[in-house]
């Protein structure tokens, strides 16, 4: 009976790996594939750096209200999570989110609440764009592929903007507010085809649904890691390292089907913890923490709360386009930034350029949490296996204050604005090995040497490619017959 049952069981395990790998193994051809190129082209977005390269200089003598004037003139009844100063076109606005996350922007120039830019003004805006050379309108779109995502909600609709350069540049600019949020290029749009869409499933028609297409993917993704392991536990089954077969082999297959199951067994385990790392990326059970700081945090650290900080704007010494008003342990200062992307701190009224105290730093950083201790403070002079750069950039040196809670809390900090750059607990920490490690090899010694990451990853995953390949020329087979 026990027999039986056995033999019944490992009968519905085959037909149950063959029938569902059929369409399984499509989405892990597809899957390693477009990672690989996903490897090399990211998805467009606008990185702070190629945000600040695309603003004009901030024409001081055009500024008649103080921020202080300009958070009255919005309503503004605590000091706002965010406000700076910069120019729509040639005119100079402070940007202002608050807390709600509502945005405003006001004239500095003469108070008045800007709702919306023509496209004449959005033309105007992308001039200053240093691959600007014959700016067109394309359209005016309120969701598109590139800008599918909630984060765009509050700026639609947006305008479509060619630059008419050589790398086929557009921008997208916010009809409301006039900031350009969005760029890409010919040869991200190519590539991307290729990449992120199929391999996160991004179709605008269903990404445009958030929480539907996160059920899709989790679904799709669960189902194809059971395939996995099943496809694992039938490859053991089935070799023979020792008794092997008659012809002398140690599977019994031939061709395509004997490819499946020989790079299934050197391969599967990479294949099953690319797979959960994946499933593994859209926190299911919203077991991982979130990793933003929260706004009682951010106000804590700041130490002021009310809506001022200077009657009088200073005036900076060389060209700045954009300047951010924030506090730091109750003082105030402005964070300039240039065209080049640097940014500095200066004194809020003299406007001369100015270093940061770290003491002050550390001083504020005591208040982050206010039931814990900070028990360590770092200054990382080179990364390590928490704060590295990998697709994207990272602030060399950086302060890192170390907490004593339950949760056993870090911020990253900026030592030259003050800025938390970064938030990780145990259970960031615990998802960076489960889901950054397992997912996309960004170990530090990989990383360190980086062709041997290139390798790494090609050769796992020409292995997973054939695996899943040779799979869905058998389903076919299978299908046909």
């Amino acid at each position: 009976m026990a027999r039986a049952l056995k033999r019944t069981l490992r009968r519905w395990l085959y037909i149950g790996h063959r029938w569902i790998g059929i369409t399984t193994c499509l989405f892990f051809a597809m899957w390693f594939i477009s990672g690989v190129v996903m490897m090399y082209v990211a998805f467009p977005s606008l990185s702070d750096r190629e945000r600040l390269a695309a603003l004009p200089d901030i024409q001081w003598e055009k500024v008649t209200l103080s921020p202080d004037d300009a958070m009255k003139m919005a309503g503004a009844t605590r000091y706002p999570r965010d406000l700076r100063l910069s120019m729509l076109a040639d005119e100079p606005v402070y940007r202002m989110t608050g807390w709600d996350s509502k945005r405003q922007t006001i004239s500095a120039a003469d108070g008045h609440v800007i709702t919306g830019i023509s496209e004449q003004q959005a033309l105007d805006v992308v001039q200053h764009h240093p691959a600007s050379k014959s700016p067109r309108l394309e359209a005016i779109i309120d969701r598109d592929q590139w800008s599918v995502t909630a984060r765009y909600d509050p700026l639609r609709p947006l305008y479509l903007i060619a630059l008419g350069d050589d790398a086929g540049t557009k921008l997208y600019v916010s009809s409301r507010f006039g900031e350009i949020v969005l760029d890409t290029n010919h040869t991200e749009r190519v590539w991307n085809w290729l990449g992120s869409i199929p391999h996160w499933i991004y179709p605008t028609v269903l990404r445009k649904d958030g929480p539907l297409w996160r059920l899709v993917v989790l679904w799709i993704s669960g189902i194809c890691l059971i395939v996995g392991a099943t496809g694992i536990w039938i490859g053991i089954l089935r070799v023979r390292l020792r008794r092997r077969y008659a012809s002398g082999k140690i599977t019994p297959y031939r061709g395509w089907m004997a490819w499946h199951h020989v790079t299934g067994l050197i391969a599967g385990a990479f294949v099953l913890t690319w797979t959960f790392s994946g499933w593994l990326s859209l926190n299911p059970g919203g077991y991982f923490a979130n990793r933003n700081t929260t706004g009682e945090v951010l106000q804590r650290y700041a130490g002021h709360d009310a809506p001022t900080i200077a009657t009088k704007l200073p005036a900076p010494q060389s060209a700045v386009v954009e300047a951010r008003f924030v506090w730091l342990d109750g003082n105030p200062m402005v964070i300039a930034a240039s065209r080049d992307g640097v940014q500095r701190p200066l004194d809020v009224m003299s406007g001369e350029v100015m270093t940061l105290p770290q003491d002050r730093v550390w001083t504020a950083a005591t208040k982050l949490l206010p039931r814990a201790r900070l028990a360590e403070q770092r200054i990382l002079r080179e990364y390590d296996a928490y704060w590295y750069a990998h697709h994207h950039d990272r602030e060399l040196p950086v302060l890192r204050a170390m907490f004593d809670d339950d949760a056993r809390t870090w911020f990253h900090i900026s030592p030259v604005t003050g800025d938390i750059i970064g938030r990780v607990d145990g259970s960031r920490r615990t998802y960076r090995w489960l889901f950054n490690a397992l997912h996309s090899f960004d170990f530090r010694f990989l990383l360190t040497y980086r062709p041997a990451w290139d390798i790494v990853v090609w050769l796992l995953s020409i292995l997973g490619a054939i695996v899943s390949v040779s799979g869905v020329v058998v389903g076919w087979r299978y299908l046909r017959h």
